[in-house]
């Protein structure tokens, strides 16, 4: 009987040794994958060069690898301040006016309307690529704007608020990226 205990101990402890090995291999397999994983996902490791290539911010007097073309040979570089934002601004105005019906109102807004962005060219490109989205998600914000809200200031602020995130949202849609940082009114009249 005392070899078959010993018997029993020795299959016990090579069990238990051997249970001891696949837990050992698993737990490593498991870290293997969780730092892959997280290499993958941009966690650890090179992430920041390889992710994805997102309009960047462009600094006052440097050049924008992606700028418009159009600008007239004759207007030169611009000339930037030293204060404010150290990075530059640029614009884009809609060739047209919006207009459209307020909410539960009979009145009429007409607006002329311009986006900025401080990122490179690629925003406004993709401003001017999908106008005709845009142009349809800015008069869906004009008819849902009250009455009430085209005469007080706030009201104009809250108004351009939805219009920046309307307009980013078409963007993201189409592009994956927003990218306007304001809607400027150019011209606005309430009939």
């Amino acid at each position: 009987m005392a070899k078959d205990a010993d018997k029993s101990e020795d299959t016990k402890s090579s069990g238990g040794m051997m249970k001891m090995l696949i837990g050992g291999v698993l737990l490593l397999g498991m870290g293997a994958g969780g730092a892959y994983g997280a290499f993958a996902a941009g966690l650890i490791g090179g992430a920041g060069e390889s992710g994805p290539d997102l309009p960047k911010l462009v600094r006052k007097g440097d050049s924008d690898p992606y700028a418009m073309p159009g600008k007239k040979k004759d207007e030169g570089a611009p000339v930037y301040g030293e204060g404010g934002s150290e990075y530059r601004t640029a614009y884009y105005s809609f060739a047209e006016s919006f207009t459209s019906n307020l909410s539960d109102s009979p009145a009429l807004i007409q607006v002329e309307l311009a986006v900025s962005t401080q990122r490179d060219g690629r925003v406004l490109g993709w401003v001017k690529n999908h106008e005709l989205a845009i142009r349809s998600a800015v008069l869906v914000q004009l008819s849902a704007t009250p009455e009430a809200d085209v005469f007080d200031p706030e009201g104009r602020e809250r108004l351009t608020d939805r219009l920046t995130k309307a307009i980013n949202k078409v963007l993201e849609e189409n592009e994956g990226f927003g990218g306007v940082d304001a809607v400027h009114f150019k011209g606005f009249l309430v009939q």
